[in-house]
């Protein structure tokens, strides 16, 4: 599993920092949790291959997290883009993509399924899950959390003491079936383990409410906007935004893993290192989100 931040400015872009877009690769699906403007270019910059996205998830359409969309569309239909794109966001909201794309002459065509989300497991596969949380801002917005499902792990040195040989028996015990092997009945529990699956949270542009720490919830990663610091925390709850030090309380009271700053003003480009400061002051295991950075969870 893989994170690659694409954008990590706030409202407006500076030299170091693109508009809001982060990517989650996981086995063959590759998800874009918002597509602020540039997005494409940071595809390239990075060498991904956006003809691989498979879902977008639009967390608000405030411009600085989807005017990245109409371009980004438009190059997967001159690359002959051969999928079904699944476009995610705020229940209500799906007209804005319509709109979006009304705006110029789009040559060539996609599939694309647009999916009005409210609160609560909205994508259920045999591998993972994908959740919304309402959020308080100045419009519909929503955090998502992507959930792998635990798994049944094989113990390869029980197997080698039980002499179960490679092939379908494994596969059996990986499903939590018994098997019989020389006459004897190996039961999977016996043999196997089970892994926990991974969680990753995604919490955007908010005010400081309890949808936060529930979307974090025992997350191995947290990805969450920190706008402001806190000795301007008056602004931030005007402008409805978390500041580093509400975001690592978020972290802390989620009882999460690691927490991954971003969606940073302009007002920190060549202090960026402050807000890290902060947040690591309440929740030790902070890191500052930086364009272009990629991470294994």
């Amino acid at each position: 599993m893989e994170i690659t931040f694409l954008g990590t400015s706030q409202a407006i872009p500076t030299e170091s920092r693109n508009h809001t877009a982060i990517l989650l690769r996981y086995e063959d699906e590759m998800i874009l949790v918002d597509c602020g403007e540039g997005t494409q270019r940071q595809f390239r910059k990075m060498h991904i291959n956006p003809c691989k996205l498979t879902r977008i998830l639009i967390s608000h359409w405030h411009g600085d997290h989807i005017l990245g969309l109409p371009g980004l569309l438009q190059t997967l239909a001159l690359n002959k883009y051969s999928q079904t794109l699944h476009i995610y966001c705020p229940k209500g909201t799906s007209n804005y993509l319509d709109q979006l794309l009304r705006m110029f002459v789009f040559v060539g065509s996609i599939k694309i399924e647009k999916h009005e989300v409210d609160e609560g497991i909205f994508l259920d596969t045999k591998k993972f899950q994908l959740e919304a949380y309402r959020l308080k801002h100045s419009t519909r917005t929503l955090a998502y959390s992507f959930k792998e499902k635990d798994k049944i792990r094989i113990d390869k040195a029980l197997l080698k003491k039980f002499k179960i040989p490679n092939g379908p028996l494994i596969g059996e015990l990986q499903k939590g079936k018994d098997v019989i092997v020389n006459g004897k009945k190996i039961k999977s529990k016996n043999v196997s383990y089970e892994e926990k699956g991974k969680k990753i949270s995604f919490i955007m542009d908010t005010v400081m409410n309890e949808n936060c720490i529930k979307a974090a919830k025992e997350s191995d990663l947290v990805i969450a906007e920190s706008t402001y610091l806190s000795d301007m925390a008056d602004k931030a709850e005007e402008y409805l935004h978390l500041t580093a030090e509400q975001a690592a309380e978020i972290a802390k009271k989620a009882k999460a893993k690691k927490l991954y700053l971003t969606h940073i003003s302009q007002r920190y480009e060549h202090i960026p290192q402050i807000l890290l400061k902060e947040a690591r002051k309440v929740f030790k295991n902070s890191y500052l989100a930086e364009d272009l950075m990629q991470i294994e969870v």
